[in-house]
C-alpha cells in the first residue's frame, strides 16, 4: 500500500468528522473500510481510543513458540459492527532495522517476546523461579506418580491393562531400575518416558525387555536415543506396534485404535474388539512414519470411516494405485487428508476423479477444487515457526523471525513515491492474529494526518470483522487478501508455512528442462563481421546534434559537432525520451539519422527483460547466476532454493528491482520467507549472490563502462578506454549481521557521501599487483 495526502492548506487542521473524511478520502478508500465505520474511526481517532484489550484475548500456541487471537467479549462482535486501532510497535528501513535493534532501549526484548523467540530465556526464569515445594527428578516424587496409576488399575481390577506417563520428570538410569515398573504393573501395555535421562542402554533394554506386553513405548528427548538402541527395542519386545510415535512393522488394531482415540490413558487394553473397530468414524495416521498401512485397515473392518489423515507418512512400500483402490471401498469415506505431491500422485484433481464420493480434500470442499483447477491444496499447513540457537542474541532473533510479523507501505504525496518503503511490526493484539483462507477480520495501514500534512502522520493498522464472531472464537486474517492464484498465491503462503516441497522441486526441475530445451544461441553462427566505416560527412561538415539534455548542450564543444533546434535536419538525436516508431513518424525521423537508442533497448536495460532474454537466448549459461523474475516464476526459484538447502549448498540470494537504480530496495538475504515478502515492495528479479566475488583490497568492486552501440546487425560495439571503478566502504564479509550494511556488500556510494576516488590508470596497477595477473579490463 502506498498512503498519500491530498494536498495540504494551512487551514487543514482536523477539527471534525467532515475534515477527516475530506483529508482521508483516499486513504479510507484505499483501506477499503466500510462506510459505515467512518464516523467511529474518526472519533476512536480523535480521542486514541485503543480499545482492542476489552474484546480480545491473546493466547499461547504451538506449544509457546506462536500466539493466536481470540474474542474473549462476553457478546458476539457483528459484521462490520466496530473497528479497532493497532498501534504500531516497530516501523523501520530496512537496512536500519538490526541497528535499531541493538540501540533502542528494550526493543530487541520487546519484539523478542512477541515473536516468541525468547522461549529458552523464559523457561530459564521461570525454572529458576519455580518453589512448588517437590523437585522433579526425585524418586520419591516419581514413586508418587507410579501408586497414583497403581492405585487406578486395582480399581479396575488387578490384572487390567496399565498405561504409565512418567514423562519429563527427570528419570535417570537408576531411578528406572530402582521403579521395578514390570513388577508393579504385569499388564503393562504402554509407557511414556519422554523426555528423561535416560542414557545407559543396557540399564533401560533390562528393564524395557521385562514389560513384555507393552503395545506402546516413547523414550523421546533422552540421551539413550543417541545409541544403538532402537534395533534393540524392536527385536525385543515381539508385540510392540508403536515406538517413538512411529508405527512399527507389527501395527495392527491396537496402533489403529490408538489413533482413532478409543485406545488411550483413559482406556488401557491390550487388544481392540472387531466391533469397536466397526464403529470408528475418524482415523488420524498423520506423522507415523508409515511405509505400508496395516492389512487390518480394510472397508470390512472399518465400516463406517469417514475421515482418514494420512499426512507425513512415506507410505513407499505400496503403489498410489492400490492405496486409491482401497480407499475407494471405504463407501463412507468423506474427508480425506493427504501430501500433495505425495502417495497418491501430484494432482488434487485426479485424487477426487478417483474417490469422488471425498466432500473435503485437505479441508478444501472439493466441488470448489475442481472449479478452480487447484492441483495442490491445503488448509492445514503447518506454521512455519522461527527457529534460533541458544546462543544467538536477541536482536539477531528477531531479524530471523521478523518476517513471519512483518507489513509494509511506502509513502507517498502528489508529488512523489518514496524510494525505500517503510516495514513495520503491529503491537502484541494485533501480530497475535493468524491466517486464514476464511478470515473473519481485515485489516488495513492507515496513516492519520491530525494537521492535515503528511510530515505529521501517525501510523496505525485498522482492524474490524468480516463476518460475526462468537465469544472464543480465534480471530483471523487473511495474510495476503486480494491476492489469487494468479500472483501466485499458493506459493507465497511458503513464507509462513511448510508447504509440500517435492511439489517445489518438480516445478525447479521442469524450469530447468525448460531454459535447456529454449536455447537459441548456442547453435547459431554469426555470419556478419562488423565493418566500420565513419559517419561524418564526406564534405567535411560538423555533425549537427538535436538534445533535451543540458548536459549535452553545456559539455558537447567538439568542433566535429554543432547543435541543432530542429530534429528533422539532426545527423544524431541525443534525447532523454523514448523515441520508438510513433515519435519517428511524428517528428518525421528517419532511419539514416543516429539515435542515442535501439529498437526494444528495454530487453537489456530492465532487469527482468535482460534475464528473460538471455534465457531465451542461451538457456541458462554458465556464466548468469540463477535468476528468476517472481512475478512469474516463485515456485522454480522455492524449489532451488529447496535443493540447495537439502544439498548443504550456498543460498544466498540476492533482490533487484526491475528498473530501479543505486541498489534502491536491493537485498541479500538467505532467508526463504523474506525473498517472498520483499515481493511486497514492488516487482523483483532474484538472482542467486555470488558469494565468492572477485575482490579489491578486501572489498567489492564494480567498473562501470560507457558501450556504444553502433549497429545491431551487423553488431558493432565500442568500447570506452576509461572506466569508472567503484568501491565498497567496508572490507567483504558474509557474516549474517553484515547483510543490513550496505557499504559491505554494495559499490554505489557516491549517494551516501563516503566514497574513495581511483582513476584507471592507479585501479589497473594496483589490481595487477595484488592479484599477480595482468588486469584484462
Amino acid at each position: 500500500m502506498s498512503p498519500a495526502a491530498a494536498s495540504a492548506s494551512p487551514d487543514d487542521r482536523i477539527r471534525n468528522y467532515e475534515d477527516f473524511v475530506r483529508v482521508h478520502a483516499y486513504l479510507l478508500a484505499a483501506a477499503g473500510i466500510p462506510p459505515s465505520l467512518h464516523q467511529r474511526l474518526y472519533r476512536k481517532l480523535a480521542d486514541e481510543v485503543f480499545d482492542g484489550g476489552e474484546v480480545f484475548a491473546v493466547e499461547p500456541c504451538e506449544d509457546g513458540r506462536q500466539r493466536r487471537l481470540v474474542l474473549s467479549a462476553d457478546e458476539s462482535l457483528r459484521k462490520e459492527s466496530d473497528v479497532f486501532l493497532v498501534d504500531h510497535a516497530w516501523s523501520f528501513r530496512l537496512p536500519d532495522a538490526l541497528k535499531q535493534l541493538r540501540e533502542v532501549p528494550g526493543l530487541a526484548e520487546r519484539m523478542a517476546a512477541l515473536m516468541c523467540v525468547d522461549l529458552d530465556r523464559r523457561i530459564e526464569t521461570e525454572e529458576a523461579d519455580e518453589k512448588d515445594g517437590h523437585e522433579s527428578g526425585s524418586l520419591e516424587h516419581v514413586l508418587q506418580v507410579v501408586e497414583k496409576e497403581k492405585a487406578r488399575v486395582q480399581e479396575r481390577g488387578r490384572d487390567s491393562a496399565a498405561w504409565l506417563e512418567l514423562e519429563e520428570l527427570g528419570i535417570d538410569d537408576d531411578m528406572l531400575v530402582a521403579l521395578d515398573l514390570s513388577a508393579k504393573f504385569p499388564n503393562l501395555v504402554a509407557l511414556n518416558l519422554w523426555g528423561n535421562k535416560l542414557q545407559d542402554l543396557e540399564k533401560v533394554m533390562q528393564e524395557i525387555r521385562k514389560c513384555a506386553k507393552l503395545k506402546a513405548l516413547w523414550l523421546n528427548e533422552n540421551p539413550v536415543l543417541g545409541k544403538s538402541i532402537d534395533k534393540a527395542i524392536l527385536d525385543g519386545l515381539s508385540g510392540l506396534e508403536i515406538y517413538n510415535s512411529h508405527f512399527t512393522s507389527k501395527a495392527g488394531e491396537w496402533a489403529l485404535g490408538f489413533c482413532a482415540d478409543i485406545v488411550g490413558a483413559d482406556n488401557p487394553c491390550s487388544s481392540v474388539e472387531s466391533t469397536l473397530l466397526g464403529s470408528i468414524e475418524i482415523i488420524d495416521l498423520s506423522d507415523r512414519c508409515i511405509h505400508k498401512l496395516p492389512e487390518v485397515l480394510s472397508p470390512s473392518n472399518f465400516p463406517s470411516l469417514s475421515k482418514l489423515n494420512i499426512r507425513g507418512n512415506p507410505l513407499d512400500q505400496i503403489s498410489g494405485d492400490d492405496l486409491l483402490k482401497l480407499f475407494g471401498g471405504f463407501t463412507k469415506l468423506q474427508e480425506l487428508e493427504v501430501d500433495i505431491p505425495g502417495p497418491l500422485g501430484n494432482s488434487a484433481i485426479s485424487i477426487l476423479e478417483s474417490l469422488p464420493n471425498l466432500s473435503l480434500l485437505n479441508g478444501v470442499d472439493s466441488s470448489s477444487i475442481i472449479e478452480s483447477g487447484k492441483h495442490i491444496v491445503d488448509s492445514a499447513l503447518e506454521p512455519r515457526l522461527p527457529e534460533w540457537s541458544p546462543e544467538e542474541p536477541l536482536a539477531e532473533r528477531v531479524i530471523g523471525a521478523m518476517w513471519l510479523y512483518l507489513m509494509t507501505y511506502r509513502l507517498a504525496d502528489e508529488e512523489k513515491i518514496d524510494e525505500t518503503p517503510v516495514w513495520y511490526v503491529m503491537d502484541e493484539l494485533g501480530s497475535a492474529m493468524r491466517h486464514s483462507d476464511y478470515a473473519n477480520f481485515r485489516i488495513a495501514p492507515f496513516l492519520f494526518m491530525p494537521e492535515g500534512k503528511l510530515d505529521t502522520a501517525i501510523s496505525y493498522t485498522i482492524l474490524w470483522p468480516t463476518h460475526d464472531v462468537h465469544t472464543g472464537e480465534e480471530c483471523t486474517r487473511d495474510f495476503l487478501f486480494g491476492i489469487g492464484e494468479d500472483k501466485q498465491r499458493s506459493a507465497r503462503l511458503t513464507a509462513w508455512f511448510r508447504t509440500p516441497e517435492n511439489y517445489f522441486i518438480q516445478e525447479f526441475r521442469r524450469y530447468q528442462e525448460q531454459l535447456q530445451s529454449n536455447s537459441i544461441c548456442s547453435s547459431t553462427k554469426i555470419e556478419e563481421t562488423p565493418s566500420t566505416k565513419s559517419i561524418r560527412p564526406s564534405d567535411g561538415r560538423a555533425l549537427r546534434v538535436y538534445t533535451d539534455i543540458p548536459h549535452v548542450e553545456e559539455f558537447l564543444t567538439r568542433p566535429e559537432f554543432v547543435l541543432t533546434t530542429d530534429p528533422k535536419e539532426a545527423d544524431i538525436i541525443w534525447v532523454s525520451m523514448q523515441v520508438d516508431s510513433e515519435v519517428k513518424k511524428a517528428v518525421g525521423l528517419t532511419d539514416q539519422q543516429y539515435t542515442n537508442q535501439f529498437p526494444f533497448e528495454a530487453c537489456l536495460v530492465m532487469k527482468h527483460h535482460l534475464a528473460e532474454t538471455i534465457h531465451k537466448a542461451w538457456g541458462s549459461p554458465e556464466w548468469l547466476q540463477p535468476t528468476y523474475n517472481l512475478e512469474t516464476h516463485l515456485s522454480p526459484l522455492i524449489g532451488d532454493y529447496f535443493v540447495r538447502k537439502r544439498d548443504g549448498m550456498d543460498n544466498l540470494w540476492i533482490m533487484k528491482p526491475w528498473n530501479m537504480a543505486r541498489t534502491i530496495d536491493t537485498t541479500v538475504t538467505g532467508d526463504l520467507s523474506a525473498i517472498i515478502r520483499l515481493m511486497e515492495t514492488g516487482p523483483k528479479i532474484c538472482q542467486k549472490y555470488i558469494e565468492r566475488p572477485a575482490l579489491f583490497q578486501g572489498r567489492k568492486f564494480d567498473l562501470r563502462y560507457i558501450v556504444l552501440v553502433r549497429s545491431i546487425r551487423p553488431l558493432e560495439i565500442f568500447l570506452s578506454d576509461v572506466f569508472w571503478v567503484r568501491l565498497a566502504n567496508n572490507q567483504y564479509t558474509l557474516e549474517k549481521t553484515s547483510f543490513f550494511e550496505y557499504e559491505t556488500h554494495f559499490t554505489v556510494m557516491n549517494y551516501i557521501g563516503r566514497m574513495k576516488h581511483m582513476n584507471t590508470p592507479e585501479f589497473v596497477k594496483e589490481f595487477e599487483k595484488e592479484h599477480q595477473g595482468p588486469c584484462m579490463v
